[in-house]
């Protein structure tokens, strides 16, 4: 059963309960950081559930073991993600969990990835400790939080857009699978990787090909690395 949240005669979500039994998900690679987050948001919520992941992979088994999680607190970079693989994947493997994007990267293009790309919120490192509470409140409350300071709106051009789109139709497998090209492997190796057969990398390559509206694997990786401007390779903390 999901959080006992306050709602609404309406049967809205109101102001989150701070008697909720929330479960919430940290990921991040810094432990100390993992330890700062864990004690805000212990300090919100008297009954929260706090689970911790120090890489992607322990993320996925993680969230495919406990399934009803109220929210994951993501950082962009850690082991096992590139960019904004992270977030593209758990948006399309597991839609019904929000997604808040915590960052050491501030940069107005990046919040304006994330948020295109279906995340809940952007909380970024340097945020005082009571506007990140404030701001975990306001995502429980169904709202998305960004700072103050940044337009959202798109400054892309039309090629770009369509781009952004095609990318967020990728499946979960499609992702790791693009993210994987990206690094320059084999398709025995990706094979290898996702403990699949070489035949079902090549379906997801074609895939990848024909979403992307590209003609070779190289092309996709290009791609990629465009529309995530500069963004693919992994980003600084």
């Amino acid at each position: 059963m999901r959080s006992q949240r306050a709602e609404t005669v309406s049967g809205q979500i109101s102001r989150a309960d701070p008697a909720a039994a929330y479960r919430f998900v940290i990921a991040d690679d810094h432990p100390l950081f993992r330890g700062a987050l864990k004690e805000a948001v212990n300090q919100l919520f008297t009954a929260t559930k706090i689970f911790e992941a120090g890489g992607f992979d322990d993320l996925q088994v993680l969230l495919e073991r406990e399934g009803d999680v109220d929210l994951v607190l993501l950082d962009l970079s850690m082991p096992g993600v590139r960019g904004f693989s992270g977030l593209l994947y758990l948006r399309a493997q597991f839609p019904g969990i929000p997604v808040v994007v915590v960052s050491a990267n501030e940069e107005p293009d990046v919040i304006r990835r994330c948020m295109g790309f279906g995340a809940s919120g952007f909380l970024p490192k340097t945020l005082a400790v009571e506007v990140m509470r404030e701001a975990i409140h306001k995502v429980l409350d169904g709202g998305v939080w960004t700072p103050p300071d940044i337009d959202l709106q798109s400054h892309d051009d039309k090629e770009t857009r369509d781009l952004v789109a095609r990318l967020a139709t990728l499946t979960p497998q499609q992702v790791r699978v693009l993210m994987m090209l990206s690094e320059g492997l084999l398709n025995k190796q990706i094979a290898y990787e996702l403990t699949v057969s070489e035949a079902t990398v090549k379906a997801h390559v074609s895939a990848i090909l024909q979403k992307l509206g590209v003609e070779s694997r190289t092309q996709a990786v290009i791609a990629a690395a465009k529309i995530e401007a500069g963004q693919w390779s992994r980003v600084p903390h």
